[in-house]
């Protein structure tokens, strides 16, 4: 019996799907709420809701954009990746 991993909409935050593979999200429409959006990795989604509410003190969180909070989030559930690995670099501005 092959495992399943849930994911969940990125729009409305409540409907999820199960599928019998691995990735870090799919991309379909949500019955719920009609937008065709992110489903992500209900583990990715974890970790992101957790960090939303107590963000990680050696991480600029509240610096980072929501693809960029999600990149990271995905990195370390994912991989083997862990915070250290993240450095946040400011944009040089143009002149």
């Amino acid at each position: 019996m092959s495992r399943t991993r849930r994911y969940r909409c990125l729009n409305c935050r409540e409907h999820t799907v199960v599928r019998e593979f691995d990735t870090s999200h799919l991309s379909v429409t949500c019955p719920d709420c009609g937008s065709f959006e992110r489903f992500l990795n209900e583990r990715v989604f974890e970790r992101f809701r957790a960090y939303e509410e107590s963000p990680p003190p050696e991480l600029a969180w509240d610096r980072l954009d929501r693809t960029e909070k999600l990149f990271v989030c995905e990195r370390l559930v994912r991989s083997e990746k862990t915070l250290d690995d993240f450095d946040i670099v400011e944009e040089e501005k143009a002149v």
